[in-house]
């Protein structure tokens, strides 16, 4: 029997109205394999903090806020929602339309119920997906450089067109060049993101998500380009550390050798979660490591590769986020006012 049916026992049939102490926590090392950019208002976002558990030095770290993780994992669940024609964003009339980012959520799809939204007095949906801000392993001083950058005339240089009028006998190359922070390639942020009282279903679109997602932060489509590593998945009771925590306890284990190649951060850091684990006052249904793990990981990405399992599952997912909002989310509730 695979490990997808022996977990499948631990998740609900139905989302549940009420918190009943079903967590599922996502381990995983973000690592970025270019140069991503995670700013506000054109500077690196960063935090002072105590460099490790037992390493009381302060030391500055980038941040990747939890916006910037979820929303682009959020965005490719809804490209594939749109893909086998579960939402559409553009036909208003649809009776399936649903657009992110504004007050057209439709309230019912796997992307509203799972991840949220609120439609100012139209009603809301908290999110099911608890995530935080993510910190770098290494110092902001080792992990990030300025980067200079240009924009090129049609002709693919700097020169100013023949008929720019900017153009002179003394001014021929454009000035058009910029500055800015970028995040080193192969920086680790220690990760959990946590999916409270899932179905099986939902638990799969979750990891899609994760596993499908390539591009963070700013620029994606010139950069940004990371790797979520899994390196567990834990079913539980409660809600275990911060990534904060993980990242410190990390930090102490690896150190000194905090550039380590990415197999080695990994083995340590499948080390440290099972030492942070043992410490924590929760009742742990699955820790999924190792073999186990590979062996989950395989199989959800041969139901995305297959479309057929894909599109039973997805169906399965969407009825009964349905159900759900027309029993207790906002379609429900909307349902009530207009009575």
């Amino acid at each position: 029997m695979s490990i997808l049916n022996t977990i499948k026992s631990e998740f609900h049939t139905t989302f549940p109205r009420l918190a009943s102490g079903k967590y599922v926590h996502f381990l995983m090392l973000r690592h970025s394999q270019s140069f991503p950019v995670f700013q506000t208002d054109g500077v690196l976002n960063t935090a002072r903090t105590q460099a490790g558990l037992e390493t009381p030095d302060p030391i500055s770290r980038l941040v990747m806020f939890k916006r910037k993780q979820v929303s682009p994992e959020r965005l490719v669940g809804r490209e594939l929602l749109r893909s086998l024609n579960f939402i559409n964003s553009e036909d208003k009339k649809a009776e399936n339309f649903c657009r992110y980012g504004s007050e057209q959520f439709c309230g019912k799809c796997p992307d509203c119920i799972i991840y949220g939204f609120a439609v100012g007095d139209s009603g809301s949906e908290r999110s099911k997906l608890y995530s935080d801000s993510a910190f770098s392993l290494t110092p902001y001083e080792d992990s990030h450089k300025s980067l200079t950058f240009n924009a090129l005339s049609e002709t693919g240089t700097m020169m100013l067109d023949y008929d720019d009028p900017k153009r002179t006998d003394n001014n021929k190359v454009r000035s058009s060049i910029n500055e800015l922070d970028h995040i080193l390639p192969e920086i680790s942020f220690p990760t959990v993101e946590t999916l409270r009282d899932p179905t099986f279903e939902g638990f799969l679109y979750v990891l899609g998500n994760l596993l499908r997602t390539r591009r963070y932060g700013a620029q994606e489509s010139r950069t940004g380009t990371m790797s979520n590593h899994i390196i567990g998945i834990v079913l539980c009771d409660g809600e275990i550390f911060s990534n904060l925590h993980f990242t410190q306890a990390l930090y102490d284990g690896l150190k000194p050798d905090f550039h380590a190649p990415i197999a080695d951060i990994i083995k340590k850091a499948i080390e440290v979660t099972n030492n942070l684990l043992n410490n924590e006052p929760v009742r742990k249904n699955q820790v999924i490591m190792g073999s186990q793990l590979t062996d989950l990981l395989t199989k959800v990405s041969a139901i995305y590769q297959d479309e057929s399992q894909l599109k039973s599952t997805i169906s399965t997912l969407y009825q009964q986020t349905k159900a759900y909002a027309e029993t207790f989310g906002a379609v429900a509730k909307k349902a009530k006012s207009n009575k």
